[in-house]
């Protein structure tokens, strides 16, 4: 006399791991064939069917027997399917977001590189000790008193350098733009 699914479904619930083994021998065609038409690919069924069969233990628990045990198990396939179809598109949706913000970023960098590399041929065409100032200065390096010890000049001069500088670079910008 063969035992009902639903006899072994209570059994696998209750830890019987022979019961569990039967019902996967006696459906894990079945399981495959289903993932195979949800997914449209053997691949994918196959990984399906291993994720259903590594999580069955624990889903076996819940069966309460209301309705046939394949009904159920045809239920616990299609939520796989639906849930794998789910992380596959936030997965997607994740992955364009992230090119988005890859290519906001990489724009941000050639923005700044194109800034850094203006303001390096803009600082060229300073005199000298302006030149200076402007490096020591650039970026909050070094305070305008710090570089007056370094430069050997008043902290006044200092700043006077960095008054100038700002409107020679605003100037030599207007001027490009204008051309």
């Amino acid at each position: 006399m063969t035992t009902s699914d639903e006899d072994l479904a209570k059994a696998a619930a209750e830890g019987d791991a022979d019961a569990f083994s039967t019902l996967l021998q006696r459906h894990y065609d079945r399981i495959f064939r289903l993932a195979f038409r949800l997914t449209g690919r053997v691949d994918q069924a196959e990984d399906l069917t291993q994720d259903i069969c590594a999580a069955l233990p624990v889903k076996i628990i819940g069966f309460r027997a209301h309705a046939k045990f394949t009904t159920w198990l045809y239920r616990v396939v299609v939520n796989a399917a639906e849930d794998a179809r789910r992380r596959k598109a936030s997965y997607s949706r994740a992955a364009s977001g992230w090119g988005d913000v890859e290519q906001m970023r990489r724009a941000e960098a050639a923005d700044a590189a194109e800034a850094l590399d203006w303001l390096q041929r803009a600082m060229r065409s300073l005199p000298p000790e302006l030149q200076d100032t402007l490096a020591l200065t650039l970026e909050d390096e070094m305070t305008h008193a710090e570089a007056a010890v370094v430069l050997g000049v008043s902290e006044g001069t200092v700043s006077w350098r960095m008054s100038d500088i700002r409107k020679r670079l605003r100037a030599l910008r207007q001027e490009e733009l204008a051309q």
